[in-house]
């Protein structure tokens, strides 16, 4: 029963979370939403930044998961870095939650979502990493900086998928493949 209760208070936390934003949302609306008593919160989760840490630590394991399917291990390095990066971005860009809690990053700079929209990168970021580095070793790719990689290459998928089409026409995923290998992996180089 109390996983039940968790759950539901979990549920309804995403769902405000989502609809309101961080900031807007109070325990009594979780609560309310969750059908349970403002007090039933605090026997799962000390404070509401706490909740938010929980339901950021389970997106996290979804991006991943997502990340994972898109793997082909027949397939190139190069492919397969294409292919979960982009469905990482989809992800984030599809997610109701992190589209409103980017949104507050960048409209009011709240402090506690600010932290775990970095602990979400962090966790993106060390996939990445770990990937290259798996690449290293099988000799699919040369000797690099997997950490300093793993930036540069998260950052361009930002900038193509997101920063680009604020003023452009959005790109294919195609198109993203190409001009990252072109620019990325191949350089401009003659």
């Amino acid at each position: 029963m109390a996983v039940n209760r968790k759950k539901q208070i979990i549920e309804a936390a995403t769902k405000s979370f989502s609809l309101f934003g961080y900031k807007a949302t109070t325990m009594e609306q979780v609560a309310k939403l969750a059908n349970v008593g403002k007090g039933t919160i605090y026997t799962f989760f000390h404070s509401k930044e706490e909740l938010l840490d929980e339901i950021i630590t389970s997106l996290i394991s979804e991006i991943k998961e997502t990340a994972e399917e898109a793997i082909d291990p027949s397939r190139p390095f190069l492919e397969n870095v294409h292919r979960a990066l982009y469905r990482i971005l989809a992800f984030r860009k599809q997610h109701q939650l992190t589209i409103k809690l980017l949104q507050e990053v960048r409209d009011i700079g709240t402090p506690a979502v600010q932290e775990v929209m970095k602990k979400l990168e962090r966790a993106v970021l060390a996939y990445i990493r770990e990937k290259i580095e798996q690449a290293m070793q099988k000799g699919e790719i040369r000797s690099c900086d997997p950490e300093i990689t793993a930036f540069l290459m998260f950052k361009m998928y930002i900038a193509l998928v997101f920063e680009w089409e604020k003023d452009n026409k959005p790109l294919s995923e195609e198109k993203i493949a190409e001009l990252f290998e072109l620019y990325f992996l191949k350089g401009l180089s003659q």
